[in-house]
């Protein structure tokens, strides 16, 4: 994997662990890593906050500036690698907000983080301030449309050790890249 501009969005629900998978991916990518959190407008964060769930209307917006910090992975290339490219998480919880994306960021892969809600309750439960409140992972994982077979993407276990799932993240990508050497 030494010429590939990846555009990766780590995706699923709160408390999966997409913050940790990305930036663990993004260094041995030796790509940049965006927490898609950081992108949120703050009325977002505070909808959320309030246990009020996101709607289309809220997410579009955030939506585009993901695509475009994907797009724009100009300046993370790595000295002497020849890698560059950017890891974000994000929770792309809809095929429409995954087709937004890639309208913006065409070739980018997903990873999708799934787990058993009884996973993610006990995770978010043990983290500390965060804007995203247990009570909403309910909504989460009703708005939640798995990673289809078409999508250009993986889907791994949260169960499984976090390096674990980057090690059969990077076996996934160097199938994707040498998929499209051909």
């Amino acid at each position: 994997m030494n010429t590939t501009d990846w555009r990766i969005v780590v995706m699923g629900v709160s408390g999966c662990g997409k913050s940790t998978v990305g930036e663990k991916l993004a260094v041995a990518l030796a790509a940049r890593f965006i927490d898609g959190d950081s992108l949120h407008p703050e009325a977002n964060k505070n909808l959320m906050a309030a246990g009020i769930p996101l709607n289309d209307e809220n997410r579009w917006p955030w939506l585009d500036l993901v695509a475009e910090a994907l797009a724009d992975s100009a300046g993370s290339a790595s000295a002497g690698t020849g890698i560059s490219g950017t890891v974000v998480a994000c929770s792309a919880l809809k095929r429409s907000y995954r087709d937004r994306i890639l309208a913006g960021a065409p070739n980018t892969f997903f990873i999708h983080l799934a787990g058993s809600r009884e996973l993610l309750a006990k995770r978010m439960s043990s983290r500390g301030s965060h804007f995203m409140p247990l009570s909403l992972l309910d909504s989460q994982l009703a708005t939640l449309e798995p990673l289809a077979s078409d999508e250009p993407g993986a889907t791994f276990d949260i169960a499984l050790p976090m390096d674990t799932i980057v090690e059969k993240a990077l076996a996934e990508l160097a199938l994707a890249e040498r998929a499209l050497d051909r």
